[in-house]
This record gives C-alpha cells, structure tokens and sequence, in this order.
C-alpha cells in the first residue's frame, strides 16, 4: 500500500458480555462497518483499544480478525508498545507476520527513559521489522515528552516514517516536518483542524470509533478539498462529540457512544468501569445535536437471542449526514 493519509480509526476492543473474551463477531462487524463509511485506515490495540488489558492470544487473536477482516481494503496499523523493549519488538514482529500494515508505538510508560534509551528504544522496534513504524507522543500517558528533535533524530532510521503527536502543540506539526526534512508524516492526535492547516497529512481519531464517516471526511474536506471553511464548519459538528468522549473516562465514554449508534462492544475492562449515568446523559446530548439521529436501541435478535446492531440503518442515518 501506499503512505498512510487521511483519519484513521483508533479502533475500541469488543468484549464479550462477561469481559472474559474478545467479541470476535462484533469485532468483524465494526471493521466492516468502519470501512463501509470510508475510514482509510484502522489502528489496534492502541490506548483507545485497551492494550494493556488484552492477554498475548487475545492481542494474536485481535490482530488476526482486523487484518483477516480488512481484506487489504485498507491499511492496519498495530499498537505494539511495552514497557520492556524485547516485549515491543516481540509484539512488532508478530504484527509483521500476522500482515500488519505498520505500527504504533508509544514510549516506555513507566521508566522514564532518558532520550538515548528512546532512541533505541524505537530503533531496536524499527530494525526488527520492515514494515512503518508510528512513533506515538503523548507526554500526558506515556510519562516522556518525544520533541520534535529527537523524533527528527529517529527519523534517520529507515522505517520510521510517521508519529502521532498528541503533546497539544500545534506548532510541533511544523516543527517536527522541518527538522526531519519531510521524512516523518505528521498524524493528528488532538486538535486535527489546526494540525491540518500547519501540515498534518492525518488524525488518529477516536470519534471515528462512533461517526466514522464524518470522522473520514474531516480530512478529505480539508486537505484532498481543500476547502478549509467548509473544513472548520465540519469541525465544528463534531466537537460536541469529541467533548463527550474526551477526559480519563475516554474508554467508557467511546463505549458508551457506540451502544448509544447501535454498534455495541461491550464494556471496558477493570480497572475502568461503564460510563456514569450522568456522562452518558451528555452523551445522549451531544449525539442528539448533530445533524444526524442515532436510532438507540433498534436492534434485531439473531437466533441466538444475542442483540446484533441494524447496520443499515446507521449508514444510512451518516450518509445523510455527509456535506
């Protein structure tokens, strides 16, 4: 496949109703459903998908139905991070193998590397596979802030090629394309409109997880368009959403949305709990008031009994939706 452009779905991890398994026809559901409304690519495993609460077979497991799933329609980036750096390569081949597209990785989140163990931290990741690396900044999570120096440094190793900067600061998109001289594509992790205009050429999005085609066309009216006014104005519909879903309750609140459209997944695992009856009420709020109305609760029993979402009647509520 090509470079990766465009807003990528930072994807939620189905769970069975128990908590116990991966929800591997939910899971096969959303992948279809995501690129049906013309998401580009697909990111696993990463925080939004729960990494650190997933076992080894389930990580193999999860992987294996995306990239299955996917058929190559679109790429599939892996979220491989580790606190121990044998663990991450370990994590990055396996993707490689299974037919990842490339990975993500977040830095050691606990040891507070100093720059040198970062830089090969990554370059031990990157020289294990041939496949992209996606360096993954946020100072907020992960303990250590990557400037754009040292991201510029790690740039000169060969497949390092992309980062998801989510430090806040806009001015870094810039910043980080001048000192790696356009070797390192800058991904959006917060504040996607700005980061477009000074350069961005993708969001790894969460809200896509709930609006995907909105979440899609944020970057093809923006940047493939060109046409920034109508670009702030789609913008603009979704901050409500992304309002309701941002904070420390992200995960639940993502969760929470998505039962709310009809694409149910499960709740997350302990230690986080469902969304609090008073965050979903907003959450209701903020879904009411885009232009487009999620029909809760309409779902169709299979001859399990089990609730499986209408599909159909989403992407056409979102079709509807689109400018």
């Amino acid at each position: 496949m090509s470079g990766f452009k465009g807003s990528f779905t930072v994807m939620v991890t189905p769970f069975t109703e128990d908590g116990k398994g991966i929800d591997v026809a939910a899971l096969k559901r959303l992948v279809d459903w995501q690129i049906e409304q013309g998401v580009p690519g697909l990111i696993p495993l990463g925080s939004t998908g729960e990494f650190l609460s997933v076992a080894d077979d389930e990580r193999t497991q999860v992987v294996e139905t995306i990239v299955r799933q996917a058929r190559e329609r679109v790429p599939v980036i892996v979220g491989t991070a580790a606190e121990w750096t044998d663990v991450a390569v370990r994590h990055s081949k396996e993707a490689e193998k299974l037919g990842a597209s490339g990975v993500m990785v977040v830095p050691p989140f606990y040891s507070s590397p100093t720059e040198d163990e970062l830089f090969e931290h990554y370059r031990r990741i990157a020289e294990a596979i041939s496949i992209p690396v996606m360096i993954y900044n946020n100072p907020f999570t992960a303990n250590v802030d990557l400037k754009p120096a040292l991201i510029a440094r790690m740039s000169e190793i060969d497949n390092i090629r992309y980062v998801k900067e989510s430090s806040g600061d806009i001015v870094r998109v810039r910043e980080i394309r001048y000192l790696s001289k356009g070797r390192i594509t800058v991904f959006a992790g917060y504040h996607p409109y700005d980061s477009m205009l000074l350069g961005a050429e993708g969001w790894v999005s969460v809200c896509g997880n709930i609006v995907p085609r909105l979440s899609a066309d944020m970057y093809n009216i923006t940047v493939t368009k060109g046409d920034h006014k109508e670009g702030l104005a789609h913008f603009y519909r979704l901050v409500p959403i992304l309002d309701a879903i941002s904070g420390d309750l992200y995960v639940s609140a993502t969760k929470a949305a998505m039962a709310e459209v009809g694409m149910p997944v499960g709740q997350p695992r302990p230690p986080r709990l469902a969304l609090p009856a008073d965050r979903v009420a907003g959450l209701r709020r903020a879904l009411a008031g885009l232009d487009w109305a999620p029909r809760r609760g309409r779902l169709r029993t299979t001859r399990q009994g089990k609730s499986q979402s209408t599909l159909e009647e989403k992407l056409d509520d979102q079709h509807q939706a689109v400018p």
